[in-house]
């Protein structure tokens, strides 16, 4: 693994005309063979694999070998939102840790050499499923093994001591929680298009109801099947996206979990590959992690609370750059009517846990 800052470029590796948006190969050609000699056997071809408001994702190959390269989106503005410093060293922390993540093989934080500061990591063979025709091939059985794995890679990343693998300075988990519920009030307050009593009394309920901090553990923050990649054998290969990656809460993460199998038979149209026969439901989810860990549970109404406010507050987000004309493709048109239930189910939580 190696971390750089500064590269000189005198190795010609790509054609110009060849680059896809964001990703110069000349460039990465000659940083991959100043850091690492003898990695590339010729000239590199890349495609974009994943792309948009997120991090950019490209694969890339000299014609025998492949690798990934991560860089924030073209144009952001926040760098603290795509820090690719973050992303490397969470991964390279967990190396060795049991829980399956690529191999981080160098990373450049001059933005001098390609606009803005990137990774490269192996390649890893697997499967992102996340629309239901893609898992309804595997059948019950598979499906629900694939599920309980699901679960299974979240807890062992939640036992990883951070301290043990160098990531004691990787967040603030002190007050976790209640700079999450203030974050996504004020995120609520700055996209709002229409008048939302109810999700500001779920926001007043979140506020009144902060659980004790919990005893910190490394948080994907995104984790969903999506971002995992799955090999033949249904066996997780890989955890992906770690751009929201922290120290704090755990839970949060197991509550976004139980929201977004939730939100696969609510809508079908953003993903809902956790919807098949035979996938576990968002309790059985629930239960798993439960039966397994060690952490106190007791108040998980509140953090499913918590989860059901972020989806409901993305989607008044996604809603608002709908009107706006600021979203692309189809299916936007009706994303605002997820807030509802969205909202009622978080309340329903909270009521619960009180």
């Amino acid at each position: 693994m190696i971390d750089v800052d500064v590269v000189s470029m005198n190795v010609s590796s790509s054609d110009p005309a060849l680059d896809p948006p964001g990703l110069d190969l000349h460039r990465l050609g000659n940083f991959l063979a100043e850091q690492c000699p003898g990695l590339t056997e010729g000239p590199l071809r890349a495609e974009v694999i994943a792309g948009g408001k997120s991090n950019l994702t490209y694969s890339v190959t000299d014609g025998v070998s492949t690798w990934v390269v991560r860089r924030p989106p073209l144009g952001h503005v926040l760098a603290t939102a795509h820090d690719m410093g973050r992303e490397y060293r969470v991964m390279s922390a967990l190396q060795g840790t049991g829980v399956p993540v690529p191999a981080m093989i160098a990373s450049c934080q001059d933005p001098a050499l390609m606009g803005e500061p990137f990774y490269v990591m192996e390649w890893v063979p697997g499967r992102a499923y996340r629309q239901a025709a893609e898992l309804l091939p595997l059948g019950l059985q598979r499906a629900e093994l694939l599920a309980e794995r699901m679960v299974d890679v979240l807890l062992d990343l939640h036992e990883v001591n951070p301290d043990a693998v160098g990531l004691s300075d990787f967040g603030r988990p002190a007050g976790f929680c209640q700079r999450q519920v203030r974050r996504w009030q004020q995120q609520l307050a700055a996209s709002a298009t229409r008048e939302l009593p109810r999700a500001e009394e779920l926001a007043r309920m979140l506020a009144a109801s902060i659980p004790p901090d919990a005893p910190a553990a490394i948080v994907h923050g995104d984790y969903r099947l999506d971002n995992l990649l799955v090999d033949d054998q249904d066996r997780v290969r890989a955890v992906v996206d770690w751009e929201m990656a922290t120290l704090g809460d755990p839970l949060t993460d197991l509550a976004l979990l139980y929201v977004y199998v939730r939100l696969a038979s609510i809508d079908n149209a953003i993903a809902d590959a956790m919807s098949v026969p035979g996938f576990l439901t968002p309790d059985q989810v629930l239960a798993r992690y439960v039966a397994r860990s060690t952490r106190d549970t007791s108040r998980m109404g509140f953090y499913l609370g918590l989860a059901f406010f972020k989806l409901a507050v993305i989607v008044e987000g996604i809603h608002r750059r709908y009107l706006d004309g600021k979203t692309v493709g189809a299916g936007f048109d009706g994303i605002g009517a997820l807030l509802e239930p969205l909202v009622e189910e978080g309340i329903k939580a909270m009521e619960v846990d009180r």
